[in-house]
């Protein structure tokens, strides 16, 4: 295992050179197969091995490593927050492609008050739901490993101290951009957009001055495209601060998020989010709001009239994409001016009975032109769900949809398994008994979203009464 340099390579005003704090008698917490092999690793040799456990938990370094903290700005909640930066990552250097961060490892010129670690609970949450989305198919940094340790860290009460193992391509950000223009250093915006062009959008190279105009273009499509994904999927990242949102259109620091149980559109996940900015229904919004601070950002580049053009893109790309997901997910394969108003009386009827939403996504795929399946049972209110059948099967009549082909791919898009709330709690409270084997079990099933498990049939029920009461914060 080789590591390159990256990020590294730009000048020193965009890091600072930083070892990782060593973390005081590691142990490994749980270790994702399919990202190790990202990275060209044998993950159950990897788990075995102590030098791989020392790099993990920031304990030793490998040769070629040349670990650095980024420096990034933001907007969070909608105000201007100015530096920010990797308080507690430590990025080592990039191995096949991807960069190797270790998360909760200690301080950084970056920290502030802050105590440079990361606390097993939230590392628990980021590990599964990474691993979770991509499985979903939904871009996202990936999770090769949690290492635990008993060092106490101090949040609302005392818990233990953890790193993950992020990869991604790239950890750029929004803030990466606004950190520069905000402090008037045009040259160092520039530099950055030429170093992310180069690496990520080579494309691009040979367009001119209108490269940065391209970049804008990509981005602002990638980003509506992942939410659209998100709104699909019922995800609520719940801190889509500017800092939070990659340059690669990745799902990117997995803070306060939830999958919605119940559908309620003003879902907020965020029990720091007082206003509800953050809210389910509000992300497209939200989104493009981050668009248009990353366009700010690259003003310099770029002329103002072609880059609004650019940004009134993101809401036809949207929609186009979302109703897109909807149909799959309908499982009818053909257009019809009508589909907009059939989902949204269905999301209508969900809100108002308070139905689980994957649980009701995945049961369509059981109705026929003559039953009902386990659709119906979700909803209280009978006659309003069975006048909306006659008119979806009205629907699927009219493209002479075959029910077996139908079912077979409304379940590949429908997941039946995704990381409800509960099902994270109850393995971070197993892990905080030193009982790891629940994470990875959880990590197996979520691993296969799609597929059902008969033996893990637990893992798709909505949750218990006490599972609907959590609430989630920025403490981590």
């Amino acid at each position: 295992m080789r590591f390159a340099r990256g990020f590294s390579t730009l000048p020193g005003e965009f890091w600072e050179a930083r070892n990782p704090t060593p973390l005081p008698d590691p142990y490994l917490v749980a270790i994702s197969d399919d990202a190790a092999k990202l990275v060209g690793l044998d993950p159950a040799l990897a788990a075995e091995d102590p030098q791989f456990l020392a790099i993990a938990a920031g304990n030793a370094l490998p040769p070629d490593a040349a670990p650095i903290a980024t420096v990034y700005a933001g907007h969070q909640f909608g105000s201007w927050a100015g530096r920010l930066g990797d308080g507690r990552a430590i990025l080592l250097g990039e191995v096949a492609g991807y960069e190797w961060q270790l998360k909760g490892s200690g301080l950084t010129a970056f920290s502030r008050w802050a105590d440079g670690r990361a606390v097993l609970r939230s590392t628990i949450r980021e590990f599964l739901c990474s691993e979770a989305m991509d499985a979903l198919g939904i871009p996202t940094t990936r999770a090769l490993c949690i290492v635990g340790s008993d060092e106490p860290v101090y949040r609302e009460q005392a818990e233990t101290a953890a790193v993950l193992t992020r990869l991604a391509p790239s950890h750029i950000r929004f803030g990466s951009f606004e950190m520069f223009h905000y402090g008037d250093r045009s040259d160092l915006v520039r530099t950055l957009a030429d170093y992310t062009i180069d690496r990520y959008y080579p494309h691009l190279r040979e367009s001119g001055g209108e490269k940065y105009l391209g970049l804008l273009r990509e981005v602002v499509a990638r980003t509506a495209r992942l939410v659209a994904q998100w709104q699909a999927a019922g995800f609520a990242h719940g801190v889509m601060n500017t800092d939070n949102m990659s340059i690669l259109g990745l799902t990117i620091d997995y803070g306060p998020f939830g999958f919605l149980d119940a559908y309620d559109p003003a879902f907020v996940c965020n029990h720091s989010d007082d206003f509800g900015r953050y809210a389910f229904d509000r992300q497209p919004t939200i989104a493009l709001w981050n668009c248009y601070a990353l366009a700010e950002a690259l003003g310099s580049l770029l002329d103002i009239d072609a880059a609004r053009a650019v940004l009134e893109g993101f809401e036809p790309i949207f929609q186009a994409a979302y109703l897109t997901l909807l149909r799959a997910k309908l499982g009818v394969q053909t257009e019809e001016e009508d589909d907009a108003l059939l989902l949204g009386d269905l999301h209508r009827l969900m809100e108002r009975d308070a139905a689980d939403y994957t649980g009701v996504w995945r049961s369509l795929s059981t109705v026929s032109q003559d039953g009902e399946g386990t659709f119906s049972r979700w909803f209280r209110d009978r006659e309003a769900i069975t006048a909306w059948l006659e008119r979806y099967r009205a629907r699927l009549r009219r493209e002479a949809s075959d029910d077996a082909a139908r079912a077979h791919r409304m379940n590949s898009v429908n997941p039946k398994y995704v990381l409800r709330n509960y099902l994270a709690q109850t393995a971070i409270e197993a892990a905080q008994r030193k009982d790891f084997s629940e994470v990875s079990r959880l990590l197996a099933v979520l691993r296969h979203p799609f597929e059902d498990q008969p033996e893990n049939e637990a893992y798709a029920a909505p949750p218990p009464d006490w599972g609907r009461r959590l609430v989630v914060s920025c403490s981590s």
